[in-house]
């Protein structure tokens, strides 16, 4: 059914895990259609607990950056309406009443790390590392900042955001982005503990208290997102972009507009 994703059920857990390892399981298009729909199988399945995974030995890049250079030939309005897809899965795996974990065995970066952003739990491996790298390319993490600072307050936030650097997974851990850390053999063990202790909790109960933690943000998140999507469309039409970019896809350094000649 699906070709980028892989939906699993069993013993009540679903697992969503990401397939194309080749392209370091970056976002394309048929990837953000797939996940869409696959929340919705969730939500059906009758599944207590979600686990979102990934195959090879990155978590996820971000969007692809093939389908990157297109877009920045695209108008805005087309810039636009991607971004609201993004954040429309963002915010369908937050708000999905079951309790979510991310098991990252690997780099998770920009719109791969706002996937982690909206999971409950994150439970990484020694190997994994966090970063938001989008202004080197002339972007801004304008739709995923909205759960960045929510996660780890403003000072840490315009660190990752205004520098771009990645933090490996137990810096992250101190900044609030993962809950655990563990060797890389340990990760799958770790994930199904937490799956079990959650399992045996009242379904009930649970979908109650991820509903009244939702409750206390759902208007701040609702305006802060909409500003991510008009920074974001805005973003994408900019020379710096283009540039960006294509400096990336070249292997080369970026030429802002001011050092042009």
């Amino acid at each position: 059914m699906f070709t980028t994703i892989q939906f699993a059920l069993q013993d009540r857990i679903a697992t969503l895990t990401l397939r194309r390892p080749e392209k370091r399981n970056a976002i394309s298009q048929t990837m953000l259609d797939e996940l869409g729909a696959a929340l919705e199988e969730t939500g059906q399945s009758g599944a207590r607990v979600l686990v979102l995974a990934a195959e090879g030995t990155s978590f996820c890049s971000g969007i692809d950056l093939g389908e990157l250079r297109n877009m920045s030939s695209h108008g805005e309005e087309e810039n636009r309406r991607h971004g609201e897809r993004y954040a429309e899965l963002l915010r369908a795996l937050y708000e999905l009443p079951l309790p979510t974990i991310a098991a990252v065995q690997g780099p998770a970066v920009a719109g791969g790390a706002g996937l982690i952003l909206v999971c409950d739990f994150v439970v990484a491996a020694e190997e994994a590392s966090f970063g938001f790298p989008e202004v080197r390319v002339g972007l801004v993490p304008a739709i995923v900042s909205a759960f960045l600072v929510r996660h780890v307050g403003a000072k840490h936030a315009r660190d990752l955001v205004l520098t771009g650097r990645s933090v490996p997974a137990w810096e992250a851990f101190r900044m609030g982005l993962a809950n655990a850390v563990v060797p890389a053999a340990e990760l799958a063990p770790r994930v199904g503990r937490l799956c079990e202790e959650l399992v045996a909790n009242s379904p009930e109960a649970l979908r109650s208290a991820k509903a009244l933690l939702r409750s206390y943000e759902v208007e701040s998140l609702s305006r802060d997102l909409a500003r991510g999507m008009e920074i974001n469309a805005t973003m994408r039409q900019t020379a710096d972009y283009a540039e960006g970019v294509r400096s990336f896809l070249e292997r080369r350094k970026p030429r802002w507009a001011e050092g042009r000649e």
